[in-house]
């Protein structure tokens, strides 16, 4: 046990008062935080109503398809623009303007095709050649504007009334957009082994520039996305090797779950053999270290220019600089020492700790093998994650898309003070906007409206966010508290598993939804307002990058730290608070200030069963990832003999291998989200059967025979009847209770 603080008991609050007729989670209880409950429920119908207002306003298919300068989809079915699913740019080498940035529209005609173009030409040159072949027009006309079918019209007033674009260049579809086709041939950037074009207006132009005004355009797109040259190619490929390989994907997803599941239910015979192999590996490794630091020290210090400080010669970008003075391997040694130090003697004052958290280890695997249920709770878990992130992205996408079509003056212009500004393309040509801005064009730049829905799109999709965060705190939370009710039935059966209560995951879900979905939902408030800010600064430091302010960066900084700090604490709170309303069925801040109070009596205990718990379980989802991950290396990149000639033809075998490493990886944190909650449980337990109960044979220790024989505690057992004693009890008359 804890040795006796100075500090008195009321500061931690008062141990838990003995009730001679508690037997594990209570059963007769009532719900707890009725009023959160209501307001979570309200919320949640308004939720709803948000939705269907939203699906009632609001277009996917403004967010699916693009849009032209003249608000028309591309693409869609049952338009004029049906097979003309990809937007063309009159002129992309506009979209390199700074102006792109900062109204996130390109200030030329867009217009959808049905294909990109896959030559270079120009109006002009169209023009010449029309005159010999009629064929060069009908090619080209199919980039200029519907009905438009003079060739012979003058290339300025072509321009003027925006019919055909001046150029085109080969391009291909990215994001449903034509971009020119870049091809890096020798360390030279071509496009259709061209390095140099015609504009259209009688200069050359170098496709340097063709780049620049892509990856502008590009950066409106798609929030940065980098020049991805190939990209159309690689998606396919990869889609071709997941639909080659997707059976042996999920053979190895399955294996990895029967490993985390064998894992697990072995971890009661192998926790402390693992715990104490590896720590005594990493004494060993961290010694072996000290020793060859020591050995470098002695090689160098007679050598010339080896007893030279670091700070004679500064900072150095080639390391092995470092390697090669006696100061260097002095410092690693004597860091080493201190860490040998550290470790050895924390294992020698914590070593009773440390085998109460092994001993727990162990325990927790023997509860989830009986309550294997527990392991497949996860899957609700899951579908009600899914559930809320689906219904958050469609009513984004709704909100999003709200709205009328709205189209403001684009000039390229610096001077032009109509750019930005709202306008109307069936008059903008009779306005004087043409004359006092040469070349600006009315196009559409995004949808939105005047009314009082419209104006208040980013506040619902601040709401849609916050009660988003809500659900899926509040789905985490139920899990937690129904996983905590069936392995604290575990931990109160006296004997087990014969005392353990018939289906006590269903009973736990039951109590949790029925008595305690305020009290759940109040800490997941808690939480989501918490989560909700820390977003919101996110925001507010991705849009100050560039602010030269030294003061609000570190402010921000700031700011983030703390609500990261103050995060993890609520969420190991929260946790706690949760396993207590399942215990004893109180409110949410009843709950939370016995489990805090309780774990600071025992803060020793709670850090080094935390630590351990954190490494053992760290550890064996690298050991079950690392292991399938090279099992699935070996096959994909047919080294395995037996069955070389299984393995499907891949383009890039680091798809398949990647997707299991990552699958395998996550399957086992979810079974062990399981494994560390049925620890914090059962710890918690083990503190309060400490604080009520003495062994007696009316106040008997619930903990298993490994932690009483730890802490040298014994259950008093029940003296044995004497005959006569049997006698004088069978002919004392029955009393009425």
């Amino acid at each position: 046990m804890a040795r006796k603080s100075a500090i008195p008991p009321s500061y931690y609050g008062e141990p838990h008062k003995f009730d001679p007729t508690f037997r594990g989670p209570v059963h007769k209880r009532g719900c707890t935080d009725v009023l959160c409950c209501v307001i979570f429920v309200i919320v949640i119908l308004g939720y709803i109503v948000l939705g269907t207002v939203a699906w009632m306003h609001g277009d996917p298919r403004k967010v699916v398809y693009p849009t032209d300068s003249y608000g028309q989809f591309c693409g869609q079915q049952e338009t004029p623009n049906a097979n003309k699913a990809i937007l063309f740019y009159f002129n992309i080498l506009q979209c390199a303007n700074p102006s792109v940035l900062i109204n996130l529209q390109c200030p030329t005609t867009q217009l959808c095709v049905s294909k990109c173009p896959d030559r270079f030409a120009t109006y002009i040159d169209m023009q010449y050649s029309y005159r010999r072949n009629k064929g060069s027009w009908e090619y080209y006309k199919q980039f200029c504007k519907p009905g438009f079918n003079n060739p012979d019209k003058p290339i300025s007033q072509v321009l003027r009334d925006e019919d055909c674009p001046s150029m085109i260049v080969p391009s291909r579809p990215f994001l449903q957009r034509c971009f020119p086709d870049f091809i890096t041939r020798n360390g030279t950037l071509t496009v259709a082994n061209q390095t140099s074009f015609k504009d259209g207006h009688g200069k050359i132009r170098s496709v340097v520039d063709l780049r620049d005004a892509a990856k502008q355009e590009r950066t409106v797109l798609s929030g940065g996305i980098t020049s991805l040259l190939d990209a159309k190619e690689v998606g396919t490929k990869i889609f071709e090797d997941y639909a080659s390989s997707w059976f042996w994907i999920l053979i190895g997803l399955v294996i990895s779950m029967l490993v985390s599941l064998v894992f697990i239910l072995l971890l009661r015979f192998t926790a402390g053999v693992l715990f104490w192999l590896v720590i005594f590996g990493v004494i060993a490794a961290v010694g072996y270290g000290i020793w060859h630091c020591y050995w470098e020290y002695s090689s160098l210090k007679g050598k010339p220019d080896s007893d030279v400080t670091i700070s004679d010669i500064g900072f150095q970008t080639d390391f092995r600089v470092y390697l090669q003075l006696s100061q260097t391997w002095l410092i690693f040694m004597t860091s080493l020492a201190v860490i040998e130090a550290i470790i050895i003697l924390v294992l020698i004052f914590l070593r009773n700790r440390v085998r109460i958290a092994i001993a727990l280890l162990k325990e927790g695997s023997k509860a989830i093998g009986c309550i294997m249920s527990t392991l497949f709770y996860p899957i609700i878990t899951f579908l009600l994650l899914a559930l809320c992130i689906a219904y958050w992205a469609v009513t984004a996408v709704f909100l999003a898309s709200s709205g009328e079509a709205v189209y403001k003056v684009m000039s390229t212009l610096p001077d032009c003070k109509y750019t930005n500004l709202t306008c109307d393309p069936e008059t903008f040509s009779q306005s004087n906007v043409t004359k006092l801005c040469p070349g600006s064009q009315c196009t559409f730049a995004f949808y939105g409206g005047e009314s009082l829905y419209h104006r208040y799109i980013f506040v619902l999709q601040l709401c849609n966010l916050l009660v988003f965060l809500w659900l899926v705190n509040f789905t985490i939370a139920l899990g937690q508290c129904t996983l905590a009710g069936a392995f604290a039935a575990y931990y109160w059966a006296l004997r087990k598993p014969a005392d353990i209560p018939p289906c006590p995951l269903a009973s736990s879900f039951g109590r949790a939804l029925r008595y305690h979905t305020g009290s759940l939902a109040f800490g997941a408030l808690i939480l989501s307002i918490v989560q909700f800010i820390r977003i919101i600064l996110e925001y507010l430091d991705h849009k100050l990058k560039g602010a030269h302010n030294a003061f609000t960066r570190f402010l921000l900084c700031c700011l983030k730290c703390c609500f990261w700090c103050l995060e993890h604490f609520i969420k190991f709170m929260n946790r706690n608070a949760y396993i207590m309303i399942s215990i004893y069925g109180k409110n949410f801040c009843t709950s939370a200030r016995d489990a805090f109070f309780l774990l600071m009596r025992n803060v020793m205990r709670v850090a080094v069963l935390d630590k351990v718990t954190d490494f053992l379980l760290f550890l064996g989802k690298l050991l079950i990832s690392g292991s399938v991950g090279v099992l699935a290396f070996f096959f994909f990149t047919r080294q395995i003999p037996v069955i070389q000639e299984e393995v499907p033809s891949l383009n890039y075998y680091w798809v398949p291998l990647l997707t299991v490493i990552f699958g395998s990886y996550m399957i086992a944190h979810g079974f062990f989200n399981v494994y560390a909650m049925c620890v914090d449980t059962l710890f918690l337990c083990f503190l309060l059967d400490l604080e009520k109960n003495d062994g007696s044979a009316t106040r008997p220790y619930y903990m298993c025979s490994s932690l009483r024989a730890i802490l040298n505690k014994k259950n008093q057992k029940r003296p044995k009847e004497t005959k006569r004693g049997r006698k004088q009890k069978k002919e004392q008359p029955k009393s009425r209770h």
